[in-house]
């Protein structure tokens, strides 16, 4: 392993998802877009508490062929990988038990907006995971209202994103499985 490697410091070339892997797993949140580190800082816990709240949700309701977990690494080719906050995969995908997905193996991408991700969140992961041709794409805004969560689903021919709801209230959607989600479950507690 190079010291390049070791210290994360900027390589004399483009990033992969091997690079990835030869570090050592020492709890830091890396991402690669088009071959270059993206590092973000820990995530607060009001993040952390609303994906955790969002996955038991999720799972409560989650049938027979999916599973939902969270923080697991999507592996969209060599130098573009994302991780989801929250994510729902086909069962034959989880059963395998992996480090990261492939973008097939995955049916739904949430991301929670934080300050330092806004643009990330709301426009680069959505235009990226759309051409990697993930079909449902949640994200979540914390606003001093409250959670607001809006929810998407892929046009494929497009290979983009089209609202298909803002919630307030309840998230009441068929897809990618019947979900009638009070947003209250997914609010953490204030103190």
């Amino acid at each position: 392993m190079t010291a390049a490697l070791e210290s994360d410091h900027p390589q004399e070339r483009e990033w992969t998802t091997d690079d990835l892997d030869a570090l050592p797993e020492d709890g830091r949140r890396r991402e690669l877009l088009d071959g270059v580190l993206l590092m973000s800082p820990s995530p607060t816990r009001m993040h952390q508490s609303i994906a955790a709240l969002l996955m038991v949700a999720l799972d409560d309701d989650c049938p027979d062929g999916y599973d939902v977990t969270q923080a697991v690494g999507v592996r969209i080719n060599r130098t573009r990988y994302f991780i989801p906050d929250v994510l729902v995969t086909t069962a034959a995908a989880a059963a395998r038990e992996p480090s990261r997905y492939e973008p097939h193996e995955v049916v739904l991408a949430v991301e929670i907006v934080s300050p330092s991700t806004r643009s990330i969140d709301r426009v680069l992961k959505p235009a990226l995971y759309a051409q990697a041709g993930i079909p449902f794409y949640w994200r979540i805004e914390i606003e001093e209202e409250g959670l607001v969560v809006h929810t998407y689903k892929i046009d494929p021919v497009h290979e983009i994103y089209a609202e298909t709801g803002r919630w307030t209230k309840f998230v009441d959607t068929g897809e990618p499985f019947p979900v009638n989600l009070p947003i209250s479950r997914i609010t953490p507690r204030r103190v």
